[in-house]
């Protein structure tokens, strides 16, 4: 029975820059998945975007693709599908184009799907009477228009797979959901109609569980005594046939695990109702996966439960929300987390006197137990902690003057206090989430041809 090997390299803007060189060179796939995209990094983006309109997009895809040209030579079947185009697609893929002619891979086609970014068209939306209404707290997006720095749907796998389907050798997206990067070369491959679910949800566990990158494969494990030589772990691999049936594994000679309990983790992260997974493309049934340990690092994966897809995309948007800072100092000796819970509230106590009460503080004693509060108590008196106070105000000037403040209590705060030698915090802007949904009628996902 034909299977096809889908690899991911990247589990988010910032992992391991060398996983994705790694994977395809080992792992002799036939699809290398590259997922960059977060919540938080879109607004990053975004704001990256309005100061130059030629970026927007991870710099971290391209660099990768540098370092790949040598392997799609060798490898002339294997296929990159990202969503690291960002805020930015066509820009990203212009300059990937130019990094492909330039290694003498001008053959090579590249996709660009586009059509999630609807803040251009997001008053227009609106006035149709899309709210965009906050699905925490039900408010209307109205109350924070004004704010809002991006606005992105979760497109599907329909624009990667007509990409594919044209012939092209890379796909690289703006927003889609995590898993369609995995159901698109699936659907394509093997020729799957968009109301089999029951493969489309298969697919997209696949896609869920190796989307995270090494947390499948031991990364974050529970067990993480048991999974030899982490520090080369391998990124997941996917073999999926044409029945939905799939094994995840990685490559020979890497370190980490692929477990039931590895793959049981990545199974339940980021789950809302486990027997209703929403995607753009199917709603999956978790309840029902079987996990299956066949071989060493290597577990079958048997699902059959899909149900279609609703009628609306889900929409990401990030919106500005004041300025926050945070600063830390290490307080040691008897004593230690009463010493740093002290030190916090004087610190907010001079702030307040000085006419800058922050609307927003956290006075955190890492190590005592303030990490997860109320689950892991400290059973003993440290011989030192970590106080990191954070702040956030509308004012940037009172979230300023908090930076300038904290170093103070290095000779007027209590005995043990040091480890201020890094500079005063940075005032940062924050930026909130707003989740929302809009119908998919109100969307037109897009694909072209580089």
């Amino acid at each position: 029975m034909k299977t096809i090997r889908i690899g991911n390299g990247c589990g988010f803007w910032g992992d391991n820059i060398d996983a994705p060189i790694l994977l395809a060179e080992q792992g002799r796939l036939d699809y290398l998945t590259l997922e960059y995209l977060a919540e938080l990094s879109m607004s990053i983006l975004a704001i990256q975007k309005q100061r130059d309109p030629k970026t927007g997009f991870p710099g971290d895809l391209l660099s990768a693709l540098k370092r790949l040209t040598p392997i799609l030579k060798s490898q002339p079947g294997l296929k990159i599908v990202t969503n690291g185009g960002g805020m930015n697609a066509l820009g990203c893929a212009e300059q990937a184009r130019a990094i492909l002619d330039a290694a003498g891979l001008a053959d090579r086609k590249i996709g660009v799907v586009q059509g999630d970014d609807l803040l251009p068209e997001l008053d227009e939306l609106m006035a149709q009477g899309h709210p965009f209404q906050n699905m925490d707290t039900g408010q209307p997006l109205s109350t924070v228009r004004d704010r809002v720095v991006s606005v992105n749907a979760y497109l599907g796998a329909g624009p990667i797979v007509a990409a594919l389907a044209a012939g092209c050798s890379i796909v690289i997206t703006g927003r889609v959901a995590d898993a369609s990067l995995t159901v698109a070369p699936a659907v394509h491959e093997f020729g799957w109609d968009w109301n089999e679910w029951d493969h489309l949800s298969a697919a997209t566990v696949a896609g869920h569980l190796i989307e995270c990158g090494a947390q499948v494969t031991g990364g974050l494990w529970c067990n993480w005594m048991n999974a030899p030589d982490l520090g080369n772990v391998g990124y997941p691999i996917v073999e999926i046939g044409p029945d939905g049936t799939f094994e995840i594994t990685k490559p020979n000679n890497t370190g980490g695990a692929v477990n039931r309990e590895t793959v049981s983790e990545q199974l339940l992260y980021e789950v809302g109702d486990p027997a209703a997974y929403l995607t753009p493309d199917v709603v999956a049934d978790f309840t029902q996966v079987s996990l299956e340990e066949i071989a060493a690092d290597r577990v079958r994966v048997t699902t059959k439960t899909g149900k279609p897809a609703t009628d609306s995309y889900k929409v990401s948007i990030a919106y500005r929300d004041g300025f926050a800072a945070s600063g830390t100092l290490l307080i040691f000796g008897p004593n230690s987390i009463a010493k740093a819970k002290k030190s916090g509230a004087m610190l907010l106590e001079r702030l307040a006197r000085a006419g800058s009460a922050p609307e927003f503080s956290n006075v955190e004693c890492l190590g005592g137990g303030d990490c997860v509060p109320g689950v892991i108590p400290a059973t003993s008196d440290p011989p030192e902690v970590v106080l990191r106070v954070s702040v956030r105000d509308s004012r940037r000037a009172v979230v300023e003057r908090f930076t300038k403040e904290i170093a103070a209590l290095v000779t007027s705060g209590l005995p043990g206090t040091t480890g201020y030698t890094g500079g005063r915090p940075q005032v940062r802007e924050v930026f909130a989430y707003w989740p929302a949904l809009v119908a998919k009628t109100a969307v037109t996902p897009t694909w072209s041809v580089l």
